[in-house]
């Protein structure tokens, strides 16, 4: 199965209702162990209900950086959330990878910071 049609199957599974259109906005995703810049430019925004979203290419590719076809944010409380990525493997699957729980920034509410890895989408 290619990854954009593993991609199209997976946002299917995405809760859509109340919410915003997608739109670009600047993003980055950083290493908090040794601040290296996995991602940093315009990605599209989907939001989702409740406050969660996730990230992909803004220019409608399989691939958002590196093997990553995309980033979910999903909200479990006021300030707390669970990331994921969505792996595209070398033969065109594709597999979801918990990278663990965040917090909202409080020196920046667009970012959200785990124990290693800050998300971000202005």
């Amino acid at each position: 199965m290619k990854p954009s049609a593993i991609l199209a199957a997976v946002l299917v599974l995405i809760p859509t209702a109340a919410v915003s259109k997608d739109r670009v906005v600047e993003c980055a995703i950083t290493s908090l162990t040794g601040g290296d810049v996995e991602f940093k430019g315009k990605c599209k925004f989907m939001p989702e209900a409740g406050g969660s979203f996730t990230l992909m290419d803004a220019a409608g590719k399989d691939i958002f950086f590196d093997s990553i076809g995309m980033v979910s944010v999903t909200l479990t409380g006021k300030d707390t959330a669970d990331v994921s990525g969505f792996v595209i493997d070398e033969v065109g699957g594709g597999h979801s990878s918990r990278w663990g729980e965040v917090k909202r920034s409080k020196k920046d509410g667009a970012c959200w910071d785990g124990d290693d890895f800050r998300v971000c989408a202005w």
